[in-house]
Order: C-alpha cells, then sequence, then structure tokens
C-alpha cells in the first residue's frame, strides 16, 4: 500500500464512523431534539471530535512511537494478531462499550462519552495497518544495515498529525452532515426502516484489517 491509497484509507475510515451512530451523530441529534436547537446539534460535534482525535492520536502515537524503537518484522505480526483477537471480542461482545444514562451532559462529559466509545470500538487500532502501509517494510533502504532500516521505516511526526486530523476531519464532515438531516429531514423514525447492523461490520473490518496487516 503506497502512494495515496493510506491516505484514502484514513478518510474512508473516517467516514464509516461518521456514519456509525455511536460513535456520536445519534447523541448529537438527540441532544438537539431535547433543546429543540439545530445549534446545541453543530455544537455537541465540537466535544465529539475532541474525544474521537484523542481516543486515535494515542493509539497513533503509540504506534508511531514502538516504530522507532520495535523492528517492523516484530511490530507488524504483533498488531496484526491484536487486530484479530479484538476484532473476535468485538463480534462475540457487540454490545460491550460504556454505558451511558446521563443525557444532560457538559462540554467534558461529551468529549469523555466520545473518548469511551472510540476507544472501546477500537477506532484507533484499525489504523495500524495504515501506518504500516505508508512506510512499508519493503521499502529500499539499501544504505542502512537491516534492523536499522526497519526501524528508520516508522510513521513520521507529521505523518500522524496528518492522519489524526485527516480522520477526524472526515468523520466530522459525515457525522455533522447525517446529525443535521436526521434532525431536519428525517426524524429518528429512519432508524426504524433504515437499520443496519454496524457493529457486525466493524468487527468483520477489524478482523479483515488484522490479515491484511500480515501481508504488508
Amino acid at each position: 500500500m503506497s502512494g495515496a491509497w493510506p491516505w484514502l484509507a484514513v478518510v474512508a475510515l473516517g467516514a464509516y464512523h461518521g456514519i456509525d451512530p455511536s460513535m456520536g451523530w445519534l447523541f448529537a441529534v438527540a441532544l438537539g431534539l431535547q433543546d429543540r436547537s439545530r445549534m446545541r446539534v453543530l455544537g455537541a460535534l465540537v466535544p465529539i471530535a475532541i474525544g474521537h482525535l484523542v481516543a486515535i492520536g494515542l493509539v497513533v502515537a503509540i504506534v508511531a512511537g514502538l516504530q522507532s524503537v520495535v523492528a517492523i518484522e516484530w511490530l507488524q505480526p504483533a498488531g496484526a494478531v491484536a487486530l484479530i483477537l479484538f476484532g473476535v471480542f468485538r463480534l462475540v461482545r457487540p454490545r460491550a462499550h460504556p454505558r451511558w444514562v446521563a443525557m444532560r451532559v457538559n462540554f467534558a462529559e461529551l468529549g469523555l462519552w466520545s473518548f469511551l466509545m472510540a476507544s472501546a470500538h477500537g477506532a484507533g487500532l484499525m489504523l495500524f495497518p495504515i501506518l504500516l502501509g505508508m512506510n512499508p517494510a519493503g521499502a529500499p533502504m539499501h544504505h542502512m544495515h537491516h534492523h536499522m532500516a526497519a526501524l528508520a521505516q516508522g510513521t513520521s511526526a507529521a505523518q500522524a498529525i496528518a492522519v489524526v486530523l485527516l480522520h477526524t476531519g472526515a468523520m466530522v464532515a459525515v457525522m455533522g452532515t447525517i446529525a443535521l438531516l436526521v434532525y431536519e429531514k428525517l426524524g429518528l423514525a429512519i432508524l426504524r426502516s433504515a437499520w443496519i447492523n454496524l457493529d457486525t461490520i466493524w468487527a468483520g473490518a477489524l478482523l479483515a484489517a488484522g490479515v491484511i496487516s500480515f501481508a504488508i
């Protein structure tokens, strides 16, 4: 995976999280309906975006840090196994996520909710094969010793920041569009007629990402 494909994958994953109601648009619409305010819908997107950004940013920082100290031939299978195990867990326990019963939430609480939901769904973990794909192990670095080259092929700080911002930006764009459509036009009744089991799709995607990580 090279060229523009890793960045397109980052955007696609962000868009997917924007579609998934458990990532925040449903909460934003509920808050808007509660206060009968479109601005409440839009305002809720800010802490949701911050919480999601922090959750995936932590994972990206950890992966980028590990790439600088762990050779790719060790990191790659370890990450792949983690993705597969987490995918199996999500498949077996699709409803295993933080329970949040309060609807009257402030800015910090909504951000914390978003952080917990993104972490529980492995939102950042899914970026692992993409980060590896940005600097594939097969890239030519003949002037270095093999082990040194493997360590040098890590994600740069600029790439890590760009991944987090691009992913979150795509998520907010899609999430905001859906939230406004549901709030203004469609109503929550759309959930009864157009519900798709995104939890199962996401668990399958984690498993697929784990398998792909072995092949990169």
